[in-house]
């Protein structure tokens, strides 16, 4: 059925991680995928939001291909925590500030 569908109209109907990796016949390994999905579909959706997709149709799905397979792979060979998709993994990281010296100032004890 999916087969029928322009890459347009099938990209419209995957919901998934699975159903992604299935069209574009990525292999995976299920318990990847089950820890990582949502941080897989967001790093795939980064990607192409670095991308600039060609108007052919055989050429977008070649270059979404390609993300999908490396979004996939970047939790095969990583973590979520190290890959920090999402912001939450952010949000404890410590603040670097720069306090210049000249800001400093020393008053006298009263």
């Amino acid at each position: 059925m999916m087969e029928e569908l322009s890459l347009d109209e099938a990209m419209e109907e995957l919901v998934s991680a699975e159903d992604f990796l299935n069209y574009f016949g990525i292999e995976y390994d299920p318990a990847v995928v089950h820890v990582n999905r949502l941080h897989i579909l967001q790093r795939f959706h980064d990607y192409l939001g670095k991308t600039t997709l060609p108007e052919v149709e055989d050429g977008r799905r070649s270059i979404y291909t390609t993300l999908l397979r490396q979004a996939y792979l970047d939790f095969v060979k990583s973590d979520a925590l190290t890959e920090k998709v999402f912001k939450v993994f952010h949000m404890h990281e410590p603040q670097v500030k720069f306090v210049p010296i000249s800001s400093i100032s020393v008053s006298k004890p009263k």
